[in-house]
Formats: structure tokens, sequence, C-alpha cells
């Protein structure tokens, strides 16, 4: 990894003339982004100068590049949530660049400046999509009424995630793409295990759950519990919804925690359609 603090300069120059320098810091990116943001710099100076994005040319003004750089921003966005929807719909795999670009009607030049190769799109892609995750299941733990309310809430946020996901997609990172694996192994064993361990003892605490429960044995069930819905040798696509495995699984799971007071609560939430807007930052 590159260290902290580390900055390249740029010249831009207008014939032989220096005009304006341009001093970018890098913070925590790899080698690998560093050498593929350096090979491609150049043409999106080079954009910014002939488009004429504010006096790009005068040190005075070298905040009018900021406009250009949130703007590649957005198209980096927009190019990973493309990919991301035929990662879900497809699978990994059998997605490739030209896929990709065919989705969003861009050249594979236009992909190829923004991220070095598939496996740098489907890494990013991964983390985005686990940072967001993690954002609403943390808001959902804060406004939930009890511990059986927050787990209903984020069964329905399962679920919706669930709608149209192709089950080999983490088979296909786990075989494929090793960083974006590592990536989804780091969050379930530690952001959700987290969370289900202290669910559990919050139940506890509400007399929901049984009280001689070990909530990090259980969690470790729970998680690997998850991991295994997506095993297509155990359900395969053709026989199975994957919305359907899920929904027993937690039923079988939800029966083996819960007292006489904790399955009256949870019968009377399975009728009980989920208030969706208590749910922050729908799907």
């Amino acid at each position: 990894m590159i260290s902290n603090g580390l900055e390249y300069a740029f010249f831009v120059k207008n014939g032989s003339t220096v005009n304006s320098v341009i001093s970018i810091g890098c913070g925590n990116i790899s080698e690998k982004s560093l050498k593929h943001f350096l090979e491609n710099c150049e043409p999106m100076l080079k954009t910014a100068v002939e488009g004429n994005c504010g006096n790009f040319g005068n040190v005075e003004s070298f905040h009018s590049f900021a406009p250009l750089m949130e703007e590649q921003e957005h198209i980096k966005e927009k190019l990973l949530r493309g990919a991301e929807e035929l990662f879900f719909k497809y699978g990994v795999r059998s997605v490739s660049m030209d896929d990709i670009a065919r989705h969003l009607s861009v050249s594979k030049k236009t992909l190829y400046q923004y991220f070095a190769d598939k496996d740098e799109i489907v890494t990013q892609v991964a983390l985005a999509h686990l940072t967001m995750i993690k954002s609403r299941f943390d808001g959902i733990a804060i406004g939930a009424k009890n511990a059986l309310d927050e787990l209903m809430r984020i069964n329905t946020c399962m679920s919706k995630v669930m709608q149209g996901m192709n089950a080999t997609l983490l088979f296909d990172l786990r075989k494929y793409h090793s960083k974006a694996w590592e990536q989804w192994t780091e969050h379930r064993t530690k952001h959700i295990r987290e969370s289900v361990v202290r669910n559990i003892k919050q139940g506890i605490g509400e007399g929901l759950f049984r009280s001689n429960l070990n909530p990090e044995i259980l969690a470790a069930i729970r998680i690997e519990t998850i991991q295994m819905l997506f095993d297509t040798q155990l359900f395969p696509a053709d026989t199975y919804n994957l919305i359907d495995v899920h929904a027993q699984a937690l039923d079988h799971f939800m029966y083996g925690l819960l007292t006489d007071k904790g399955r009256k609560l949870y019968e009377k939430y399975k009728q009980e359609p989920v208030n969706l807007e208590l749910i922050p930052y729908q799907l």
C-alpha cells in the first residue's frame, strides 16, 4: 500500500510553458490502482483543459478543477452501479467487461479509464455494497423497538436484496475474486457476527430469548446458515427459491431462541406487514 501523505505533481503545459501545477495527495491506495491512475490521468487532464473547465491554466483558479473531479466520481459511481446490477442478476463470472460496457452504453476504453480490470470493478462493487448494507442494518438497530423487531426488519431488507439475486454470486467471489471475497469474509465474521451477538444478548435481556443461550455459538451458527443458503449444490436455483429457503432457515433459527413471550410476539410480527418507513435508506 502507498502510505498516507504521498503526493504526485502533474504539469499542464501550453506549448513549452508550464501553466499550472496540480498536486494530488494519494492516501491508502494500492500500487495497482495508482499505476492505473498515472497511466490514465493525462486524457482526464486534457479533457479539463480542452473542455474549458474553469480557468484551469491559472494557478490562482485551481479550485476550478473541482467540478471535473466531482463529475469523474459521479461517472465512476454510475459505472459501479451498472456493474452491480449485472453481477446480481447473472453472477460475476459470466459478466465480462464487454457486457458491462454494453449495459451502460459506454466504450470499454471508458471502463479502463476508471478501473484497471474486472477484478478491480468486482472489488469496488463489493466494498460499496457491504458498506451500504452495514449502514442500513445499523440504522435498523437504532430504530427498532426490540430485538425481534430488529430481526424482522433486517429480514425484510435481506429479502429485498435476494430478489433477483443470482445464487452463484458468492461462489464466484470465492473462486475468482479473492479481494472481494476477503471483504465479504471480514464483513461476515466481524460486522454480522457482532450484530447477531448483540441482538441475542438484547433479546435475552428483554425476556424474548431464552436465558441459557450462548450468543457467540449461535451467532456462528447463524452466519454459516446464511452462507449455506447460497450453496447451489444444496439448493439448486431451478428447484429452490432463495427467499423461501431463507425464510425457512430464519424460522428454524428463531424458534430455537424464543421464550413463550418471544414466540407470541414473533407470531404476531409474522402476521403484520413491516412498516417500510421505519427501515432507513430503502433498498
